[in-house]
């Protein structure tokens, strides 16, 4: 739903964790901040610094004793007056302070992201910033953590600056060209110039889209689907692998008609283990359902594990399968024979633990692999590859169609960065902002 945003009103909200706590900081932005601090604590502490005051009510009754910060405009996070206020993290306490600011005129609860979004509105960074920010505080692994930052300190806008102030100059030159196309002093066309440079940005960016795709790795998690044959030992791994029963395990085949999905932390990296059904066929209409998801995410895997009990092999048809990254495993290596174990990219047993240490290894080395390094700014998010996409599309269209007139390929050009130009909010789009501010909690 479409938020009003009044950035005229004070908000204020919890910014610290779940209550209770050891301490909790409650933030506040905007004009009255000032007055707000004064009422409560009786004078502004210095900016910037941190001093322990009584907070006090309206009738001058004792709520808390806790530090106070303030933060002077524009050197702060929201660009406003701002402060924060370290209370003891008890939830009589924090609802006593959250009930008294909203006895203050034009004050009001913050709604979700709205600090971030003042700091956009008001200049402190771009939008690309502010989703490492929401990535940074939604980080689960260190690789997640390492891109958010990265993203956070502003190397994705440094880019895409770049890559917008050169088609800026292109379409500069170009326009030169058509107001000065009959002066005599002018030197020869600069149009080749200018379509050279801008297919080779258009190869940059094709070359950034395709990174995209480690950048959901790293983001998302590299997909790992289990298939094979019913009791082929899937959900016995899947356990395994989690250390918990979170599927059935059962001799009766068809067991496993549903997705079920654990993540494992490898290398840093989010691993995302799904269990599939068992694969064969059958008549009942509820198995084949489960076997048309389990082939479904597969076929969007990042990687598949194809088990085969040694014990019983069962031959499944991977027709659709045959192009993906695949790894045989054969299961139930402590009651298979040795000779059984030939033609296998792996052998385990859950009940015995054998292999698992060397299964785990192979995951973990493929999604570091796939990752790749974290030194170039990567493509985190869907909105920003359809972006890049459309950039790509209208820069290689400007330079393609070459019997257009110069005014139509500088338009394209224009649309190019104006695309662009979306990614980092140069472009005020409300739908946009909409939806990246919502996905921040209350508090920042």
């Amino acid at each position: 739903m479409k938020q009003n945003h009044n950035f005229g009103e004070t908000i204020f909200a919890l910014s610290s964790g779940r209550l209770p706590s050891g301490v909790a900081v409650i933030r506040i932005s905007g004009s009255e901040t000032r007055f707000v601090v004064e009422t409560i604590c009786g004078k502004l502490p210095s900016p910037r610094r941190a001093d322990l005051r009584a907070l006090r009510d309206r009738e001058d009754n004792l709520v808390d004793r806790g530090l106070v910060l303030f933060f002077p405009n524009p050197n702060s996070f929201t660009g406003e007056d701002c402060a924060e206020l370290h209370l003891h993290g008890g939830r009589a306490i924090v609802d006593a302070m959250i009930s008294l600011l909203y006895t203050f005129d034009n004050c009001r609860l913050a709604e979700a992201g709205e600090f971030t979004r003042r700091a956009f509105a008001n200049g402190k960074f771009d939008l690309t910033v502010a989703e490492g920010l929401a990535d940074l505080i939604a980080a689960e692994t260190d690789a997640q953590r390492r891109l958010a930052l990265q993203i956070a300190s502003g190397s994705q806008v440094k880019l895409y600056s770049s890559w917008r102030t050169e088609m800026i100059r292109a379409r500069a030159l170009i326009e030169a060209e058509l107001d000065f196309a009959d002066e005599s002093d002018v030197p020869g066309s600069v149009s080749d110039q200018v379509w050279l440079s801008m297919r080779d940005l258009a190869e940059r960016i094709k070359k950034h889209v395709a990174d995209g795709k480690r950048g959901a790795i790293i983001r998302d998690g590299f997909r790992v689907v289990i298939v094979g044959a019913p009791n082929a030992g899937k959900s016995s791994l899947l356990n395994a692998l989690a250390g918990s029963d979170v599927a059935i395990v059962s001799d009766e085949p068809g067991t496993t008609r549903d997705l079920i999905e654990i993540k494992l932390d490898l290398g840093g990296l989010p691993v995302l283990i799904t269990d599939t059904a068992g694969l064969r066929e059958t008549e009942g209409k509820v198995e084949k359902i489960g076997i048309e998801k389990a082939l479904d995410r597969a076929l969007s895997a990042d990687l598949v594990l194809v088990l085969t009990d040694i014990s019983a092999p069962m031959p499944i048809a991977l027709n659709d399968l045959e192009n993906l990254n695949l790894i045989s495993v054969g299961t139930k290596s402590d009651i298979g024979g040795d000779q059984s174990r030939d033609g296998f990219d792996l052998t385990l047993s859950t009940q015995s633990g054998a292999g698992l240490a060397e299964l785990i290894d192979v995951l973990r080395s493929s999604a570091v692999k796939a990752a790749g390094s974290l030194s170039d700014p990567l493509p985190t998010r869907r909105r920003h590859l359809e972006l890049l996409l459309e950039t790509s599309r209208e820069i290689n269209q400007a330079v393609a169609d070459e019997r257009a007139p110069l005014e139509v390929r500088a338009e394209y050009l224009r649309r190019a960065s104006h695309a662009l130009g979306r990614i980092t909010g140069d472009v005020d789009v409300e739908d946009i902002l909409d939806v990246v501010f919502s996905q921040f909690c209350i508090g920042k």
